[in-house]
């Protein structure tokens, strides 16, 4: 029996898909050998790749001067990778708004000039900055945002106030596919895949075309897009796997309807997870500003933080796993990604109410 898995990542992926890929993970599709075992250059896996590809437009809107990347590593890899590829000899600005953004800000600093744009460090980061807390080199290679902040809670559902004329560069990685985003807005996109798409090892760039070729001499080969966009993603032997789940999971996300019917079902979830921690009469709470509050990652501490073992215990006896807050932060967190089902939830906020009314 399957648990309720509310990890924050790797985190649950879909039964549905889980069970295809238990079925042709000996056999893919007649060949007489599994996806992991096939040459990358072959003609059936070339079709997989191109296949994930297209889904993926198809579900993002992608338009045809974006090239889109399936590359290996994560996301804490393009921290670096980003400054390298774009600096392009001129400075970028960064705001910080979480754990993330700040590590992103950090290692770009090891690569080039970069400056802090705007930072709510000073509140916790239990908020996104004011647009009298913004200051924006408009000469700026670009524009580095974290959309949605897995550590904190937070996300941005607009851009608002953010320069038009600057490349934006966003870390989706927690929060990708879980709704419809204008990505022409975008100069990048970049999500590593262990939340809404797929398997731990591979990371999803999606970089409009007149921001490659500005790569550093020092950059290696495989970590310049441009290199990378020209071979196809397909310089050095890909993270085969990973690609062909995450084509499994782009199929699955089309059969539900697309975004706008995965964002109705990520709404109910939240909002039913949410209003129960408003309503505890104090009892939960979640200390994030209600207008960006995360639709995947729910932050929350207990009034009383002695009974934190008790509720992490009475979770685990109730199979909902995952919910112990970052180490940073502490509380808990729940990670309620596209694969956890509205059952999950409703099967969490049951426990909660109950853990209320006997230890309150």
């Amino acid at each position: 029996m399957r648990i309720f898995n509310f990890s924050a990542g790797p985190a649950a992926l879909p039964t549905a898909v889980l069970e295809q890929v238990q079925a042709e993970l000996l056999d893919w599709h007649g060949t007489g050998m599994g996806i992991m075992e096939m040459s990358h250059r072959g003609k059936d896996f070339t079709r997989v790749a191109q296949e994930a590809e297209a889904d993926l437009r198809s579900l993002m809107g992608i338009p045809s001067n974006y090239k889109v990347l399936f590359l290996q590593g994560g996301a804490t890899q393009q921290f670096s990778q980003i400054p390298m590829n774009l600096l392009d000899g001129r400075s970028a600005d960064y705001i910080v708004t979480g754990s993330w953004s700040k590590k992103a800000y950090k290692e770009a600093q090891r690569i080039g000039a970069v400056r802090l744009a705007g930072s709510t460090e000073a509140s916790n980061f239990t908020r996104l900055p004011g647009a009298d807390e913004l200051s924006f080199d408009p000469a700026a290679a670009y524009l580095h945002v974290c959309t949605n902040e897995t550590i904190h809670g937070v996300e941005m559902f607009d851009l608002d106030g953010l320069p038009a004329d600057v490349p934006l560069v966003a870390d989706m990685s927690s929060h990708i596919l879980s709704r419809p985003m204008d990505v022409s807005r975008y100069g990048l996109i970049y999500a590593g895949a262990q939340k809404n798409i797929g398997p731990a090892g591979l990371v999803i760039v999606i970089v409009r075309e007149d921001l490659l070729g500005k790569a550093m001499p020092i950059t290696p080969g495989v970590m310049d897009y441009a290199v990378m966009a020209a071979n196809d993603s397909m310089l050095n032997t890909p993270p085969t796997f990973g690609i062909y789940l995450a084509g499994l999971i782009f199929k699955h996300l089309l059969a539900l309807g697309g975004l706008d019917a995965v964002e109705a079902r990520n709404r109910a979830k939240a909002e039913l997870l949410y209003s129960t921690i408003d309503q505890s009469g104090g009892f939960y709470r979640n200390p994030v500003a209600v207008e960006c509050r995360s639709l995947m990652n729910v932050p929350f501490t207990l009034a009383d933080a002695a009974l934190d073992a008790d509720f992490l215990a009475a979770c685990q006896d109730a199979r909902l796993s995952g919910l112990k807050g970052h180490k940073s932060v502490g509380g808990m967190r729940a990670s309620i990604y596209n694969a956890m089902g509205i059952e999950g939830v409703q099967a969490l906020v049951a426990l909660m109410q109950d853990f209320a009314r006997r230890k309150g």
